[in-house]
Parts: structure tokens; sequence; C-alpha cells
């Protein structure tokens, strides 16, 4: 319980100091950045841990079809609820992108952040269970990969036209779902490590939805050379940021 209250403490508070304090400013550009995050998150680390599992690899991949197909339909209902809610409301969001779109996705990344959490909460009572020690590194590991996965989810919140409090509040929410991963890992965990490789499917199927489908088409309007250069040269860097937090912690 304490190792994943901190983990998810520590690790959100990490990302809003560094979010907040060095990126705010750039937070449009600074979308690439989480493109490259959370696709080197989920098909660099999280899919091919899901697929090392004893798990079917034919499930695990109607798995991901259904998290894509389920996030669509989520996404679709935030678009039908946004217009009914803000038809004929006046406002023009012409600059950049429409607040809407960016909005969808804010909602969205939490989704997908809270499952995230609950699988990282599962791994580490797994891993206690195991080993006191084993318990302590995996906790350490999943708090050096979480924070840039959260800096990256603290920008498209931003993004997304949330404050920076409302963005702490609801990222730290999403965090604690570590500790009910953690309850549930702990109590049942032979049924739950069965269910890890699923989850992991499922988590990642929403960041990869999330960034080829709402973030890649912001950037993709600034099609400058100017403004390319630099989207291709973050989405390199939040790559390089998961390779080397994240290979340490497998092998």
């Amino acid at each position: 319980m304490l190792a994943t209250t901190i983990a998810g403490v520590f690790s959100i508070t990490a990302a809003a100091i560094f979010s907040f304090a060095l990126l705010s400013k750039m937070v449009e550009r600074m979308v690439s950045l989480s493109v490259g995050i959370m696709l080197s998150t989920s098909l660099l680390h999280a899919l091919p841990e899901a697929f090392e599992s004893q798990a079917d690899p034919r499930s695990l991949f109607a798995t991901l079809l259904g998290g894509l197909l389920a996030f669509f339909m989520l996404e679709k209902f935030a678009i039908l609820r946004h217009s009914h809610h803000h038809e004929g409301d006046g406002h023009h969001h012409a600059h950049g992108h429409d607040k809407h779109e960016a909005g969808k996705a804010g909602w969205m990344i939490l989704v997908g952040d809270g499952m995230h959490n609950f699988t990282d909460g599962i791994l580490i009572a797994a891993a206690f269970l195991a080993d006191p020690k084993l318990g302590l590194v995996t906790g350490l590991a999943i708090i050096a990969h979480e924070i840039p996965q959260e800096i990256g989810d603290f920008i498209v919140l931003l993004n997304a036209g949330f404050s920076r409090t409302r963005a702490y509040v609801f990222n730290l929410l999403c965090s604690l779902m570590a500790v009910a991963g953690g309850l549930l890992g702990y109590f049942t965990l032979d049924r739950a490590s069965n269910l890890i490789p699923y989850v992991l499917v499922f988590a990642s199927s929403g960041f990869i939805y999330i960034a080829v489908s709402d973030l890649m088409p912001q950037m993709q309007r600034r099609a400058t050379l100017r403004e390319t250069i630099p989207q291709i040269l973050l989405i390199g860097l939040g790559v390089v940021i998961v390779l080397f937090l994240t290979g340490h912690s497998h092998g």
C-alpha cells in the first residue's frame, strides 16, 4: 500500500514540477514529445511485456482491437455530448486546433492512465509477495517510467484546456488506481496475474489511439518545415527517454 501510494504521488508530483516549470510555455509543441512517450511506452514496453507472458496472442490482439474500438466509441460519445452541450454557444476555436478536440483527448488519456496505474499496482503487489527487496526495486522502476509518461499526460491535459491544478488533481486521482491494483494483486494474485497482460494491452490501446487519432492530426496542421523538424526531434526524444528509463527494468 505504501509503495503504490508513494510511487503514484511521487511520480505525479515530479512530473507536475517538470511540466509546469519547464514545459508550460511550450505546451503545443510538447505534444510531439507526448506522442513519442506514449507510442514508445505502449509499443516498446507494455505490449512486449504482455506478449512475453503465457497469454494467448490471439486473445491479446482481440483485446487490442476491442480497446481501440472502445476508445473510438468513448471519443464519439465525447464529441456528441460536447456538440449537444455547446451547440450555438458562439465560441470559435480556430487558433491552432479546435479546443474540444484536444479536450476529449484529455479525458481519454485519464482513462488509459488509470488502467495503466492499476496494472502497476498489481505488479508492485506481486513483486512484494515474491520478495520485499524485489518489491522496492519494482516500485523504483515504475516511478522511473511513470515520470516521463506523466509528463506526457500533463502536456496533453494542459493542451486540452485543463488548469494546472485540475490537471494535477485528476492525474493524482488516476495515480491512486495503483493502490486499488495493489489491493487486488495482494488478495487475488493468481487470478489478477492472469489478467495483467490484458490490462496492459487495453491501456496501450488507449495511448496508441490518442496519439494517432488526436495528437498527430494536431501536429499535421503545422505543415511547415520549420514546425516539422522540431516535431520529429521531440518524438524521437520521447522514444529515447522511455528506452533509457525502462531499459534497465527488463531483462
